[in-house]
């Protein structure tokens, strides 16, 4: 049977853990980490082409009880004026829609399906190395230890280490301009539906919340910073400071957001943003990377998750009907123009977060008119995005 080392059991990981045993190939995940805890990325909403994804390896049901429905997102500018409506997708055929959950929920039920399903996670298995070896690649991990397959995936995220093996001349991570923070208040009633997600372009910070089903509000904040910030800069603030911070610039708005700041539990801790605006070479030598490995996108796009959980199933397809070495360039066919147009999609959503003074004044006054411009059935809809599916029965394209 054909061995896949999978690096990285973030979302992609797993998900190709399982597409991989649903195509007749098994998968040995390798996890840097030393424990399953992911508490960083606060909120993400899993849009309804992700879940769509999942169906194809019959996974959704282990994301559908997480988090809440999210419908559609609101703008509004700081002194409080509506600039429009998006939705999240139209409903599946079988009504399902996007839903809002923490990211280490969605962590936790993917590998917990895929270890159900037969999978193994190594876990402290930090990659070092890895070469072609005949018709094999050989593993090289940071405590010496190898392992030999017959293909090996980089599922290891925006820094991957895999992506440099592959291409040592690879792009380096571009930092958007916005650092991230969030955080949920258990019992903060709100008038606004619990399946819309509120925007706010503040005048000198963006800010989300919704309110959930429970009474409470989860929520993030998208402080600017020119500047990217250095090493241990962002780890040495305070939960004092990340409070100061936000309330000084969410102060002069009209909205919610110092209210919600002021009662969200401690501690507060934010994190940088970057993407990579391109990476030339996928895959070498029997070794490809996929998700943000190869398409790092901002969380503006709302599709990081989508994008990884639809590159394991369609890489899965690819060496399920062909060849290693045919799968792999089959696949980059099949993906690079999507997710590139999300990638540019989400540096666009970024720079409008933190645009300047004029540049604040000339969104808030065209954004109205271009979303009612774009809108169907009372918002937003990209059906090139939401629409995406795949059929995992059918012969993947030539």
């Amino acid at each position: 049977m054909t061995t896949a080392l999978v690096i990285g059991a973030g979302v992609a990981g797993p998900v190709l853990a399982m597409a991989l045993q649903k195509a007749g190939l098994h998968a040995e995940l390798y996890e840097g980490a030393e424990t399953m805890a992911d508490d960083r990325g606060s909120w993400l909403t899993l849009q309804v082409n992700g879940m769509d994804a999942l169906r194809a390896v019959d996974a959704h049901h282990v994301v559908e009880p997480l988090g809440f429905p999210s419908l559609r997102m609101r703008f509004h500018s700081g002194t409080g004026r509506e600039l429009g409506v998006m939705t999240m997708g139209d409903p599946l055929p079988d009504g399902t829609v996007s839903r809002l959950m923490q990211r280490s929920e969605l962590y936790r039920a993917l590998r917990d399906e895929a270890v159900a399903r037969g999978a193994e996670i190594r876990l402290g298995a930090r990659l070092t190395g890895a070469e072609r070896v005949g018709d094999r690649v050989r593993a090289t991990f940071a405590d010496g230890s190898t392992a030999e397959g017959d293909l090996l995936v980089g599922c290891d995220g925006i820094r991957s280490r895999v992506r440099t093996l592959i291409d040592p001349a690879a792009p380096p991570v571009r930092y958007v301009p916005v650092l991230n923070v969030g955080g949920l208040v258990e019992d903060f009633p709100l008038d606004t539906p619990s399946d819309e997600f509120q925007m706010m372009f503040g005048k000198r910070c963006f800010f989300g919340w919704s309110a959930t089903p429970t009474g409470g509000a989860a929520w993030f904040a998208n402080p600017p910073r020119r500047e990217e910030p250095g090493p241990g800069v962002l780890a040495a603030m305070t939960d004092a400071d990340w409070r100061a911070r936000l309330l000084d610039l969410l102060s002069v708005d009209d909205s919610p957001a110092c209210d919600i700041v002021r009662a969200t539990p401690g501690p507060l801790f934010g994190w940088a943003t970057f993407d990579i605006p391109r990476v030339p070479t996928w895959h070498r030598e029997r070794m490809i990377v996929i998700g943000d490995a190869a398409h790092a996108t901002s969380p503006a796009a709302g599709q990081g998750a989508a994008m990884a959980i639809e590159d394991a199933v369609v890489l899965a397809k690819c060496l399920r009907d062909r060849p290693v070495e045919e799968a792999f360039a089959h696949f980059e066919g099949l993906r690079r123009a999507r997710v590139e147009a999300v990638v540019a999609a989400g540096r666009r959503g970024s720079n409008q977060k933190a645009p300047g003074r004029v540049g604040r004044v000339l969104r808030d006054a065209f954004m109205p008119m271009m979303l009612r411009r774009m809108s169907t059935k009372g918002g937003v809809s990209p059906e090139w995005l939401h629409r995406h599916h795949i059929e995992w029965d059918e012969t993947t394209p030539v």
